[in-house]
């Protein structure tokens, strides 16, 4: 699996503990909510910067989103 699958994958499962909502996601991280769901399917190349957000959103460490 390539890397922005595995890192969609990751985000989905996170927002889904949270019980969040994909909208809901990308308000908290001040990101169009059109632009979680195409992550969560990997079809994104993320900037590190969505990245911190998104980590800052769901209030985990960014190395948690590149977990296994």
């Amino acid at each position: 699996m390539d890397i922005k699958k595995k890192f969609g994958k990751q985000v989905k499962k996170l927002r889904l503990e949270k019980g969040l909502s994909q909208e809901k996601l990308a308000y908290e991280a001040d990101i169009d909510r059109t632009y979680i769901p195409s992550i969560e399917k990997g079809e994104r190349n993320v900037s590190i910067t969505v990245i911190e957000k998104i980590a800052k959103a769901l209030k985990v460490k960014i190395s948690v989103l590149f977990d296994e």
